[in-house]
């Protein structure tokens, strides 16, 4: 299925994309299989998204799927219609901290 990414812009400079790709990935769709196919099809990206030996998703960035912050929730979970038709982009978010 053809599954639209947002990035967020220094991963998108350090891939050398526009703000959104599109990736053909295997079903089900889920956060790790997008993950998969952005670092299959960027390896640049590897250990930017997810650390390298865990997989777990990096401090300060989030994953939202149609408006909703996924980013706690396991990476095994089937993501909403939407996204796996590609009618809304599933989005890496970098958060900001501050204070």
């Amino acid at each position: 299925m053809k599954i639209r990414v947002v990035l967020p812009p220094h991963l998108r400079k350090l891939a050398q994309v526009g703000a959104e790709v599109v990736l053909e990935v295997p079903e089900p769709i889920t956060p790790r299989s997008i993950l998969d196919a952005v670092e299959a099809a960027y390896p640049m990206l590897r250990g930017t998204i997810r650390e390298h030996g865990t997989l777990a998703r990096r401090p300060f960035l989030r994953f939202f799927a149609c408006n909703q912050d996924i980013s706690h929730d396991s990476p095994e979970v089937p993501l909403p219609a939407a996204i796996a038709t590609g009618d809304e982009p599933f989005l890496i978010v970098g958060a900001i901290a501050g204070g």
